[in-house]
């Protein structure tokens, strides 16, 4: 049998099942990606073996397309979530959580894989710089749906969307740092590969989101367009902006991301309430395929390679990485404790770890004990944010109403 026909067939269930409890899905201590690894582990080579799939340390590029689409049309997806007011209105909070915050938690990441592990600080700085962004995927079960708007401040929902959005594709710099650490590159190609990526991206991205607008605009005005297709109108954009970025060697995922603030602050609000719509039902089915694969590429020797130490190093990074940092700056952050504690447990390591740890290998630094560390992380993750993002919401309610009270 086909592994890509048996993948199909799985991810197409999967996608049925959950349309089906879309309603209640967000109200259950799930998410989909949670339900899509799951699957993936039980039709892996680890229990069924229905999937018969290389582990991720063997083939680490295996993913790195796959993760590399998927942010880039979640971050497309965050862009247009809200008004890009919600950006002027936050931009110093979400300037402290970009440029503080996060290589903080690159530190506190490698600090720990070399108390726990025993790695030199240059591996540990490669782990603590994949591990570092906020996974937008896997932090949009606690801030999208119904259940979401109904227990959650606006603005905690939005600071926390537009920092996982913009931190995917600013960690660059700091894995480039972490590769020149590691001698894969030398400082001055780190820093103008940085340069490069960033900036290149920034101008491909606000001539993308700008142009697509008033083509739309123009198309429109026309009565040249029909409604079915330009319902995924955004979701190309963002597959658009990934190509052409991919071939000048530029950072898509942040293009994408500034290409949907600039669709966002042209298009009208009827418009970005539309593509909102879809760009999330489209994220919500996307990570199907990922997590999947990701379950059934599990390096489960590598693990137990790491024993005991690797549970250790999972559980201090989800616990130590974001809270604590967050928890401190809860004044200059203008957050109550309670929003604090919120926004620093929600902060997840997901697809854009799996996405840098493989393109770490792709740049020469292909270290299995890291790459397994990483992946232990991610799944550690999945699984705690997952199964919390629903009580996490309901406790949050009984603590803002209590201090209404």
């Amino acid at each position: 049998m086909s592994t890509l026909d048996l993948l199909l067939a799985v991810v197409g269930a999967l996608g049925v099942v959950i349309v089906a409890i879309s309603a209640r899905l967000h109200q259950w201590p799930l998410s989909e990606p949670l339900i899509a690894l799951v699957a993936g582990v039980l039709l892996g080579p680890a229990v069924t073996g229905i999937l018969d799939l290389p582990e991720l340390t063997a083939e680490p590029s295996l993913l790195q397309h796959g993760a590399e689409v998927l942010l880039a049309i979640s971050v497309m997806g965050v862009a247009l979530r809200y008004p890009f007011s919600a950006l002027r209105t936050h931009w110093k909070s979400l300037a402290l959580l970009i440029v503080v915050v996060m290589p903080a938690m690159a530190l506190v990441s490698a600090g720990l894989a070399m108390w726990l592990l025993g790695t030199s600080f240059a591996l540990a700085l490669l782990f603590g710089a994949a591990v570092c962004p906020t996974d937008p995927v896997l932090a949009s079960s606690a801030v999208t749906g119904e259940g979401a708007e109904e227990d959650l401040p606006e603005r905690d929902r939005q600071i926390l969307s537009l920092e996982s959005g913009a931190n995917d594709g600013l960690a660059l710099p700091l894995v480039l740092l972490a590769l020149a650490v590691a001698g894969s590159l030398s400082t001055g190609e780190a820093a103008l590969d940085t340069a490069w990526q960033v900036l290149g991206a920034l101008v491909v991205g606000i001539a993308s989101g700008v142009l697509a607008a008033k083509a739309l605009h123009l198309a429109q005005r026309h009565k040249s367009t029909e409604e079915g297709p330009t319902l995924l109108y955004t979701v190309l954009l963002a597959l658009l902006v990934l190509g052409v970025c991919g071939l000048a060697d530029l950072n898509g995922v942040f293009g994408a991301f500034v290409a949907g603030l600039a669709y966002n602050v042209v298009s009208t609000g009827a418009e970005r309430e539309t593509e909102v719509q879809i760009d999330e039902a489209v994220n919500q089915f996307a990570v199907l395929p990922f997590f999947v694969v990701l379950g059934a590429t599990i390096p489960w020797a590598e693990w137990g390679a790491l024993g005991w130490t690797g549970v250790a190093l999972a559980v201090a990074v989800l616990v130590l990485r974001r809270l604590p940092l967050v928890l401190a700056l809860a004044r200059p952050l203008g957050m109550p404790l309670h929003s604090a504690a919120f926004l620093g447990w929600f902060g997840p390591v997901g697809v854009a770890a799996v996405f840098y740890l493989t393109m770490e290998a792709e740049y020469g630094s292909e270290h299995p004990q890291i790459l397994a560390a990483g992946s232990l992380v991610v799944v550690a993750s999945t699984l705690a944010h997952g199964l919390s993002s629903a009580p996490g919401r309901a406790l949050f309610r009984r603590v803002e109403r209590a201090r209404a009270r």
